[in-house]
């Protein structure tokens, strides 16, 4: 049943990008925008933790995800030293990410030819 709902889950949320895309016109950059900030605003609401506990991987996956994990480690590095606790917090749980991220393009880069 796992499985199940973390498909459904992740479609869903996948669902949602793809209707942003088709019906409302927006870019694919302010649809990922627009997911990071959802995923903040439900963590601020401590609902995403929720929808993790249920979903899985169909909540941890998709870029909301991000957003979550920016504003999780913010807050708990503030409550512990302060307001210098929110920069240091803000890279502490997504550095993994964002350093694979840039090392990955840059090997991709030196693989393939960019367009433009």
């Amino acid at each position: 049943m796992d499985f199940f709902w973390a498909f459904v889950v992740g479609g869903a949320i996948c669902v949602v990008g793809q209707l942003l895309l088709d019906i409302f016109k927006l870019t694919p950059a302010h649809v990922m925008s627009s997911f990071v900030v959802a995923g903040a605003v439900l963590d601020g609401f401590n609902l995403y933790d929720n929808l993790i506990k249920f979903a899985g991987a169909g909540a941890t996956v998709p870029i909301t995800s991000f957003g979550h994990s920016l504003l999780h480690g913010a807050m708990t590095q503030a409550e512990e030293h302060g307001f210098i606790g929110v920069a240091v917090g803000i890279f502490q749980l997504t550095s993994a990410g964002i350093a694979s991220a840039i090392l990955f393009g840059f090997i991709v880069a030196l693989i393939f030819k960019p367009k433009g």
